[in-house]
């Protein structure tokens, strides 16, 4: 999966459209192999964003947890964290 698709269910605040669009690009970018598509292919891309954008929006709408929302700040911090214990200090 690619790496730029984040977890988005189970966060307060809950993920905006944008967000879940970027996600449903990102994954049909990683489909298809084309960051940017041929002007040939764009109403595939389109409509590829748009159809998978609405099932994950209906997917996140749908899920149920017990477990208490996250916290953006938190996460991206554990992330770096983790980048920084795996790659070192970066400068």
């Amino acid at each position: 999966m690619c790496r730029n698709i984040r977890v988005l269910f189970n966060f307060e605040p809950v993920a905006t459209d944008d967000e879940i669009r970027a996600a449903a690009t990102q994954y049909v970018r990683k489909i298809s192999g084309s960051a940017k598509p041929s002007i040939a292919n764009q109403a595939a891309f389109d409509l590829a964003i748009d159809r998978i954008a609405s099932a994950s929006s209906e997917l996140l709408e749908s899920l149920v947890t017990s477990a208490p929302p996250r916290n953006r700040a938190v996460e991206i911090a554990k992330a770096r964290e983790r980048a920084r214990s795996r790659f070192g200090e970066t400068t």
